[in-house]
């Protein structure tokens, strides 16, 4: 029998690959020869993490949508539960997905296996009775909020504060001038960044909105430069498909491949779908609107389950509405457009909100590759 130690983990998306992989940066220099597998992308492949499915196969959002792939992600949910208890890793770390990782926890945690997740569900934002369910399932949980800490330990659930791997990531102050160097815009250029997310069902539901809101702007003034990132290629031609169909083909768009951080740092103003990317927006200290449409079907039954006015991270952590928000029947071209015009030319508006950015940052900053690794580590040496 080998003591070779092995570490699971599941991530479902690119933020939890990103996540993941800043976890993985403090933890494999510790573990040098440590056997890493599971459900992840590229950022943990490049610390020698091995994944045993396509990442993007739990890469679906939204209630309905869920359930059109159900079976084939409940099929790999088994597969790997099975392989997992046959090999009894040293500990399980599920990166995000509760919907996919909680129940796998649940099972390996009943076997004896630790396990850890890593960023807690929002359970301060909507549905809190997951605490229940997230008892049963984890050993340990990593918080990247400092407020979130206090929730578990109160709630018997042993927590780590290791701060957000983003606010490492980015740049306290991020250089415009070499983010619009590296994507050939003038300098002088007045840039507006559009978000409409990463995922497939994201850039469905937000992506007409979105640029018709683009072109109401270029309406006012033809010299904007409107800037869209897609995260890769099927990403970005299902966006021009939706695009043409829509008839706003003639929007002048510059598409770019990935680098959605540059894109940001690059932006005078940012239109960007909730999630962690307008959190990005914030610690690149940009003005930002935040914009979220789905599956009617789905806000139907999401819109009752929330606890909390705000949906947007930035507007979470400062329990305000910093900057706009725009959901569902909400998210008007006209609304949309009228709110970056405002953050585009209301200079007071941008001088405080660089000012609230930058002390979230503060807040959000600490070592977490070596915090959360440790972490990590504690866990493995306590079921030993």
């Amino acid at each position: 029998m080998t003591n070779q130690t092995r570490i699971a983990m599941v991530a479902g998306e690119t933020s939890g690959d990103l996540l993941a992989g800043r976890l993985l940066s403090g933890l494999r220099p510790q573990l040098p020869d440590a056997l890493m597998h599971g459900i992840g992308g590229p950022h943990m492949m490049e610390h020698g993490f091995v994944s045993d499915y396509p990442m993007e196969k739990l890469s679906v959002r939204g209630i309905f949508e869920v359930l059109m792939h159900y079976r084939e992600i409940s099929g790999i949910r088994k597969q790997l539960s099975q392989s997992l208890l046959a090999e009894r890793p040293d500990v399980f770390i599920g990166v995000d997905a509760p919907d996919f990782n909680l129940d796998l926890e649940i099972q390996l945690k009943q076997a004896g296996i630790p396990t850890m997740h890593y960023i807690s569900p929002s359970i301060w934002a909507w549905r809190g009775g997951r605490i229940k369910k997230i008892a049963q399932a984890v050993s340990h949980m990593l918080v990247v909020f400092p407020f979130e800490e206090e929730i578990y330990r109160k709630a018997g659930i042993p927590a780590t504060y290791v701060g957000h791997p983003l606010a490492q990531v980015i740049e306290m102050e991020p250089d415009m001038a070499a983010a619009r160097d590296a994507l050939g815009i003038a300098q002088d250029a007045t840039v507006v960044a559009m978000l409409p997310g990463s995922r497939i069902s994201e850039i469905k539901y937000n992506t007409e909105a979105f640029i018709a809101t683009a072109k109401i702007l270029c309406a006012r003034d033809p010299q904007l430069q409107i800037v869209v990132p897609m995260v890769g290629e099927k990403q970005r031609s299902y966006y021009i498909n939706l695009v043409v169909a829509a008839k706003l083909d003639g929007v002048p768009v510059l598409l770019v491949n990935g680098q959605s951080h540059t894109v940001i740092a690059a932006a005078n103003v940012v239109l960007v779908a909730s999630g962690t990317a307008s959190l990005e927006v914030a610690l690149f200290k940009k003005p930002m609107v935040i914009a979220y449409k789905m599956m009617e079907a789905s806000w139907q039954i999401l819109k009752h389950m929330g606890y909390q006015p705000w949906i947007g991270l930035p507007n979470i952590l400062a329990e305000e509405f910093l900057v706009p928000e725009f959901l569902q029947s909400a998210a008007t071209p006209e609304a949309m457009a009228q709110a970056l015009w405002q953050q585009l030319t209301d200079l007071p508006l941008q001088t405080r909100l660089k000012q609230r950015f930058t002390d979230m940052h503060h807040a959000l900053l600490r070592d977490t590759a070596s915090i959360s690794a440790q972490a990590v580590l504690n866990v493995i040496a306590s079921s030993k």
